[in-house]
């Protein structure tokens, strides 16, 4: 492990998050490989200078997030460092874009609901006014957590997509059951930020951990919007890619 670099204190950051921030830095860096074994608790504590009570915090954040991997009587390991890459283009489908890096993606519908459609959400999806299906959903790959989603739909439109996506946990089969055949993505703002409450359960991450969000609408062929979402990414499992291929 690379020699630590300086702990604030008094900062607003609690210590053991900026240790584990250290560390993943230099896992996502390549400064540390996938399978080396991290030092012992004590080894990190002179290092980071602070007590192992406080380096247990950072190993425990770490291993929750599937960064670390404990092994009984034999230590802590690095977990499979590799992220998967989303790809963003014209059409953007998360099992699609992730067929070729894991052996398997499921979608899961959280929660779902009907309201009126906020102000943000009827400008994106071109209403003047009316009613919105919203859906939650989780997004896992190999079992894993690797995002969790809102979106919204005309609910003059697609009313049944809540129901269709509970049984299919895919959005192009609850889109082409209310006859859209096909759909294209019209544009995604990427950010990034702490994870808040909602997510960090979702998600299985610890305090302070960063997700990216991609806010994104996508629109039929005739160009007319049909589905507004924010997903949001575990930062330290995805990565994003824009697809330029079609672009000109």
């Amino acid at each position: 492990m690379t020699s630590a670099r300086t702990i604030t204190r008094n900062s607003g950051v609690a210590i053991w998050r900026q240790i584990a921030d250290q560390i993943r830095s230099d896992i996502s860096s390549g400064k540390l490989a996938t399978g080396a074994r991290i030092p012992p608790e004590i080894e990190l504590a002179t290092r980071f200078a602070v007590n192992r009570h406080t380096i247990r915090s950072a190993i425990a954040a770490l291993t929750k997030e599937g960064v670390l991997r404990a092994e009984q009587g034999r230590g802590t390991f690095i977990a499979n460092s590799k992220k998967l890459t989303y790809r963003l283009g014209e059409r953007t489908r998360f099992s699609q874009t992730l067929s070729t890096q894991v052996r398997e993606t499921r979608g899961i519908l959280l929660a779902h609901r009907l309201e009126e459609a906020p102000s943000g959400v009827a400008e994106a999806l071109a209403m003047q006014s009316g009613q919105v299906v919203r859906i939650d959903t989780l997004h896992t790959a190999d079992g894993s957590p690797v995002s969790c989603a809102t979106a919204w739909f005309d609910a003059a439109r697609v009313p049944n997509v809540a129901e269709d996506y509970s049984s299919s946990g895919s959005i192009t089969f609850a889109l082409k059951a209310a006859g859209i055949d096909d759909y294209l993505r019209k544009s995604t703002i990427i950010a990034a930020r702490h994870a808040e409450a909602e997510e960090l359960r979702h998600l299985r991450l610890s305090p302070g951990a960063i997700v990216l969000v991609a806010t994104a609408i996508n629109v039929d062929t005739m160009g007319h919007p049909i589905q507004y979402s924010k997903t949001r990414f575990a930062a330290d499992r995805m990565e994003i890619a824009i697809d330029n291929e079609s672009a000109g």
